[in-house]
């Protein structure tokens, strides 16, 4: 297959070269009348409750552009990475794709995405977790839209009754853990069914799964072995309860019906919290805070979503393919987002409009994304996840101690990255 997704690259390239030089004094994507023209087809990877607000969005740049034909197609996030490949690959993908951040690397290794750097203006106003998501080999491959991380979310009428203050470490939860079970909930529920959850335990230690600049594996170094301890001791000493089958479902169960003092969670998660029991009569039960930290560091893994441009492009769409990635992570669409869909902006000016400052999704993410990590933008990336899962699963039931699971994991990311140290 990426013998075949080159060649598909390759062809665009030599179409839009040779439409480059063709010298018939047009400007490419432009019509006679010297405005913006062409088709975009737009795959959106948003989700049920944000697609029509995004399909919205497209037909306002088709009013602003007469002579471009927008064409919205929402996809979903299930397996759209691949999708995307297979229709690159057959020469059948979409001009601009909303693109999840660790994708960008990925699409950009195989060519099937275009260079941005010609239409990427006013780098300085993005955050620099979501601008690094778009590099790939010295060039941008993309432009940001969206950002999200992980947070702590708490239950404030279970940590008033406590008498706890909101912990900002893991020594701190189980300070307090005490004086939570008296209020007849469990402290704090543990994802051990997600390797996504365990960054920030690897975070607080002050470790990462590679470093990227150095081509080193660092997972099972002396950070990922603390990471995994500091589960097991969470688990152990009863501070944490986990459920290895289909955590998330528990843990939103658990918190929402107030059996659970605290969780860790992401934005997609706020709408639903607040539907749960203890919060629906209660919104401002709610509490938001940045994940706990570990002994040497806080920080939790950065999200989001970009706008890639497919790199088969045809020559007359291709001016109206950027021009609608760029109009998709504008200010001006950033800050419609965070007021219609409450999703958090890359722009850092976006962040001083009075309605987004008084988002109380901005509110509640801001600081966590302050803290955001950025990840290892490399097109290995994605096999990440399925052995450090397989691995944190084994802690939780005991069936490996944290350095065998940090070992392991260690040992299959080096089938992935054979040449690494």
């Amino acid at each position: 297959m990426r013998r075949g997704i080159g060649a598909t690259a390759l062809v665009a390239a030599l179409a839009l070269a040779a439409t480059a030089c063709g010298g018939d004094g047009e400007e490419k994507g432009g019509s006679a009348s010297g405005e913006l023209s062409g088709t975009v087809t737009f795959w959106d990877t948003s989700n049920d409750a944000e697609k029509a607000t995004f399909q919205k969005i497209a037909e306002d740049f088709e009013k602003k552009h007469p002579e471009v034909d927008v064409k919205y197609v929402n996809i979903g996030f299930d397996n759209a990475q691949n999708k995307f490949k297979n229709a690159a690959n057959a020469g059948e993908a979409p001009e601009v794709m909303r693109t999840e951040v660790a994708w960008v690397s990925d699409f950009a290794s195989l060519q099937l995405i275009e260079p941005l750097d010609d239409v990427a203006e006013n780098q300085d106003d993005y955050l620099p977790q979501a601008w690094g998501s778009t590099q790939y080999d010295g060039a941008t491959y993309a432009l940001p839209q969206v950002i999200d991380t992980l947070a702590l979310f708490y239950n404030k009428r279970l940590l008033d009754e406590a008498g706890v203050e909101v912990p900002s470490s893991v020594e701190e939860l189980k300070g307090s853990a005490d004086a939570l079970k008296e209020t007849g909930a469990d402290p704090f529920y543990l994802r051990g069914d997600d390797a996504y959850w365990f960054l920030p335990y690897l975070y607080g230690e002050g470790g990462d799964l590679v470093d990227a600049e150095a081509e080193k594996i660092t997972v099972d170094d002396a950070a990922g072995v603390r990471a995994f301890e500091t589960i097991k001791d969470l688990l152990d000493s009863g501070v944490a309860t986990t459920d290895t089958t289909d955590g998330y479902a528990q843990q939103q169960q658990a918190f929402n019906n107030g059996d659970a003092a605290m969780i860790v969670d992401g934005p997609w998660a706020i709408a639903g919290t607040l539907a749960g029991q203890e919060f629906k009569d209660d919104p401002e039960n709610l509490g938001v805070a940045p994940v706990l930290a570990g002994s040497k560091a806080q920080g939790a893994p950065q999200g989001g979503w970009n706008l890639s441009v497919y790199a088969g492009t045809a020559p007359e769409n291709m001016d109206a393919a950027k021009a609608f990635a760029q109009y998709m992570s504008s200010p001006e669409v950033q800050q419609r987002t965070t007021e219609e869909l409450s999703l958090l902006p890359t722009r850092t000016s976006v962040y001083d409009e009075p309605s987004v400052q008084d988002n109380q999704m901005v509110q509640f993410f801001k600081p966590a994304v302050d803290k955001a990590v950025q990840r290892a933008w490399i097109p290995q990336a994605a096999g990440f996840f399925d052995p450090l899962k397989e691995q944190l699963a084994r802690v939780v039931k005991d069936a490996a101690s944290p350095k065998e699971a940090a070992e392991s994991t260690g040992a299959a990311y080096r089938e992935l990255l054979p040449e690494w140290k």
